[in-house]
C-alpha cells in the first residue's frame, strides 16, 4: 500500500442517499485494509439542502476533511452541487456526476434561474468527467432510489478497492429487502 491518501467528495442534496453511499465507500475501504476518516456537512438536508461528505483513506489518515484543491474524485449526485464543489478538486481530478437537476427553493420561487450548461462547463474544466443518468439506470435495475448505488459502482472502478469489498460493504450497509436491486445497480455503474 502506498502512503498516498485518496480523497473522495460526495455532494448533492438531502434525500439522495449520499450518507449511505459514503458509509458504503468507507466500509469497503476499511475492509480493504485502509485507514479511513469520514466527515459530513449537512445544510438543511431534510429540506433538499446541500449535503457534502468527505471520505479519505490510505495507510494513515489524520483528518477527515479533504483540503480545498486536494480532492481526487468528486462524486456528484446533482449537477449544481457538483459544479459548486469543483474548487475542492485538484487539477486533473475525476468527476463522476448524476445527470440530475434539483431546483433549490430560490429557483422554485422564481428568484433565480437554474444555471444552463453545467455538464459542459464541468467537462471543460475536468477531462476525466463521467455523466451518468443514475435515475434511469436505477429504474432499469428495479428501483429509482438506487441511483446512488449506480453512481457508487461507477466511482468504484476509479478507486483502488477490490470489488469483493464493495459487495461485502453493500451487504452490510443496505437493508436486505433492497440488497438485490442495489447489487444490480452497483454492477450497472461498474460497467459504465
Amino acid at each position: 500500500m502506498s502512503q498516498q491518501i485518496t480523497n473522495v467528495l460526495l455532494v448533492g442534496v438531502g434525500g439522495q442517499g449520499i450518507l449511505l453511499a459514503s458509509e458504503i465507500l468507507s466500509e469497503a475501504a476499511m475492509l480493504a485494509g485502509f485507514d479511513v476518516k469520514k466527515s459530513e456537512i449537512h445544510g438543511m438536508s431534510q429540506r433538499g439542502g446541500s449535503v457534502v461528505s468527505h471520505v479519505r483513506y490510505g495507510t494513515e489518515v489524520f483528518s477527515p476533511i479533504v483540503p480545498e484543491g486536494e480532492g481526487d474524485i468528486l462524486f456528484g449526485f446533482e449537477l449544481m452541487e457538483t459544479a459548486r464543489s469543483l474548487p475542492l478538486l485538484k487539477p486533473g481530478g475525476t468527476v463522476v456526476a448524476n445527470d440530475l437537476q434539483i431546483s433549490p427553493p430560490s429557483v422554485l420561487m422564481g428568484q433565480e434561474t437554474y444555471p444552463e450548461g453545467l455538464a459542459e462547463r464541468i467537462k471543460a474544466q475536468f477531462s476525466d468527467f463521467l455523466l451518468i443518468d443514475g435515475q434511469h439506470m436505477a429504474t432499469e435495475a428495479g428501483n429509482v432510489r438506487a441511483a446512488n448505488t449506480v453512481l457508487l459502482g461507477a466511482v468504484s472502478k476509479r478507486l483502488s478497492i477490490p470489488e469483493e469489498y464493495w459487495l461485502k460493504a453493500l451487504e452490510k450497509m443496505v437493508p436486505s429487502k433492497a440488497l438485490e436491486v442495489n447489487r444490480r445497480s452497483f454492477q450497472m455503474g461498474r460497467e459504465l
